[in-house]
């Protein structure tokens, strides 16, 4: 008898699954349902696409100010790093490290001071494309950022449109730091997955490009 590959069989009942949930989900109403979007990911229509952008982070302090604390604890003030402050941000993407340089969208989320002995932060941003190849989706970073080492890996945990479904990895660097200024520019380079039906591309091959 023919020893059935558990990873094979995994896949199989995973597919079951979704289309059970699409018949589920069509049959309640309001929600809208790609069913097509669903069975090219079990057929494995999905691409790795390197992301490479810069973020224009204006700190408190600075005159356009897009990063702003909205909460902070008992001990903040007397920690010396910060534990417990809370900021909400909304930067600005650009193609280039210049901040007159091509916008593709905006960084927004909430950032979190989460560690008693070091500058570790608790990431939940949004990356959401306005321009470019992506333009109207949107990609999730959820993580711990340890500000103090020269590259932050961090992973990405979803998104919208081309980005449903995404897996992968964010590298975050300091390009530019200005304290005096409360101006810095980061700079993220991303693989992760996407569907490439969504830009009508060839499904054929898995490809490594650029933003």
């Amino acid at each position: 008898m023919t020893k059935l590959n558990p990873i094979a069989l995994f896949l199989t009942i995973l597919c079951l699954l979704v289309s059970t949930l699409d018949v589920y989900a069509a049959r309640q109403g309001p929600a809208v349902v790609e069913d097509s979007f669903h069975s090219d990911v079990c057929a494995g229509k999905e691409k790795v696409v390197k992301l490479h952008f810069y973020v224009q982070d204006l700190r408190i302090g600075h005159v356009n100010a897009t990063v702003f604390e909205v909460a902070k604890a008992s001990i903040t003030q007397n920690n010396p790093f910060a534990f417990g402050s809370v900021h909400v941000l909304d930067d600005l993407i650009t193609e280039g490290p210049e901040f007159g340089s091509k916008a593709l969208g905006r960084t927004q989320g909430l950032t979190t001071n989460a560690d008693l002995s070091m500058f570790g932060i608790a990431m939940n941003l949004n990356f959401y494309f306005s321009a470019g190849r992506f333009n109207g989706s949107s990609l999730s970073i959820l993580g711990r950022n340890q500000v103090t080492s020269p590259s932050r890996e961090l992973p990405v945990v979803g998104g919208t449109g081309a980005f449903r479904y995404t897996r992968g990895y964010a590298i975050q660097t300091t390009y530019y730091m200005d304290f005096p200024s409360s101006y810095a520019v980061l700079e993220y380079t991303i693989y992760t997955t996407y569907n490439s039906k969504f830009n009508n591309e060839n499904d054929d091959e898995i490809e490594i490009a650029e933003m």
